[in-house]
This record gives C-alpha cells, structure tokens and sequence, in this order.
C-alpha cells in the first residue's frame, strides 16, 4: 500500500495510516518518518526514524527499512524507541541479523517522556507519554531559530551593528512547535501536553467514529481517540492544521468524510484534514 502526499500549513507530509494495519508517517524534508508500519518504499530515504510504541502494525517494517538502506549504500538509520521496548528491539534486530546474515547497522536511542532529540537543522523532539495499550509514547518536533529582539525591530543595518559592537543581545531565541505526533493514544494526550495543542500540525489518530456508546467505550478500552470526544475539546486545539489518521478500515472514506462533516463545528472542521485509505483497506 502506497503512501498519500499531503500539503499542510506549507509542510509535506508522506503518510499512510490504517488502524491495525499499518502506519507510517514521513517529513521527506527533515528526512524524518514517525514509525515505519509495513516500509512504504518511500520511507527507505528516512534516516531518522522515531518510533512511538511496539504494535507490528507502526514497527513490523524496521528490517526491511535498515536492510534496503544497507543494501543501498545510505548511512544507517537512527531509531528511537521508548526505553521499555528498547531491549526488545535490539532483540528483534539481533534475530534478523542471524536470519539475514549482515550486519544491519543502525543507531538506537531508548527515550522516556521529558526527553530531547536533537534532530540537526535547528529542529529537535521533545518526548512526552501517550496511553496505549502497551508502553507508548508521542513526539513534538520543535525548531529553534534567533530573531531581533523586539527593541531592535526596524533599525538600520548600521544601527544593529553598532548595538552589536557595544555588546548588546540583540536577539533572542525563538521556539516553535513545527508537528507533533502522537502514535496510538487515548484522548488524554490532548488534554494533558500543551505541545500537542499549540502544534502547527498535529498528526491525531480517531480509530473510533460510530454513533454507538459501545464504540466510545471501545476506543478508551483499546488506548485510541473517538471522533466525538475531538468535538467535545473542539475549543482547546490552536493547530494551524490536524490531519486526523488510523481510521479503522470500518469506515469506508466516504462515510468518514460525512462524520467529519456532521459532529466536527465549523472552526475546527475546517482544519482538519482526514488521511483517508486507499485501496486495498477501503475494500
């Protein structure tokens, strides 16, 4: 299954997202993916890979990722992981390295909520706790840039340049969150990291979208986000855009789409961008 492109508050991502399935997605400009699913053949340029949990369906694809960078002569990847897989992991690569017979190189940071990784171009993620069914967490990629102080705006060149020479900080440095993923994860994460509401992007999975109670009873059992509890906080999310993915392959695009259209108000509805399957899990 090939991944979609999607154009969102000027960033391209490269996603493919199905719940149970398999997910993954890429920043092809930051060389970036979140989790690896099955490896979209595109995803083999990432060289950074972060990964949020350990489900097959977001890491099964992590030999065929390392083994096709190997094969094509690409620096190793660097992969992190939350530090309770970490051990698991390095067993899994272990195993492929014998069946394989090479050396299948790679890096591997262990992480836990609070973390910081530097990603270089000024940009780094900041790790925090998603709930899942098993030990998950999400990442928030924040860049890091200098920019005139406010007193400063508006002067002359030479201005600034005497300022500079008399020793003054004429400027300061500013953060932004560029993206942030959260992986599989109940409605909490919401509520609970600022970095996910202020986000430019969030990347939100909504595996649940019936009408029925049983549904919403599901997604809180299973660790995933419900359609109607997104209404519910539609006030709180200051995103520029939420591509929502990891529908289950219940719900035909279509009737995502009406979902959408029904129970979202016009304020969000209008920045949320749905990662809808394709063939062959719309069949």
């Amino acid at each position: 299954m090939g991944s979609t492109q999607l154009e969102v508050a000027g960033l391209t991502l490269r996603a493919v997202s199905v719940g149970g399935k398999e997910t993954c997605i890429e920043v092809p400009a930051w060389k970036l993916a979140f989790d690896i699913g099955r490896c979209p053949p595109t995803a083999v340029r990432a060289r950074q890979v972060l990964f949020t949990h350990s489900h097959i369906d977001h890491m099964g694809g992590v030999a065929h990722h390392v083994g096709l960078r190997q094969l094509q002569g690409m620096t190793p990847p660097h992969y992190v992981v939350p530090a309770e897989h970490a051990e698991g992991f390095s067993e899994l690569l272990g195993a492929w390295r014998k069946l394989d017979g090479s050396s299948l190189p790679c890096d591997v940071t262990p992480v836990r909520p609070g973390d910081e990784v530097a990603l270089g171009g000024g940009r780094s993620a900041v790790v925090f706790r998603a709930v899942h069914r098993v030990a998950a967490v999400g990442y928030a990629v924040v860049s890091r840039r200098a920019v005139l102080r406010s007193s400063y705006v508006g002067l002359s060149g030479a201005m600034l340049a005497a300022a500079r020479e008399r020793g003054d900080e004429i400027t300061e440095e500013r953060l932004t969150t560029e993206l942030a993923f959260c992986g599989d994860t109940t409605i909490d994460v919401v509520d609970r990291e600022p970095l996910v509401r202020q986000a430019r992007v969030l990347v939100l999975e909504c595996t649940f979208m019936g009408d029925d109670p049983e549904s919403l009873r599901r997604a809180t059992k299973t660790g995933h986000v419900h359609l109607d509890q997104l209404a519910e906080r539609a006030e709180c999310f200051e995103n520029e855009a939420i591509v929502l993915t990891h529908f289950s392959p219940r719900y035909p695009p279509s009737q995502i789409v009406r979902l959408l259209d029904e129970k979202l108000p016009p304020g969000l509805r209008e920045r949320v961008v749905p990662l809808l399957p394709v063939a062959p899990w719309s069949r």
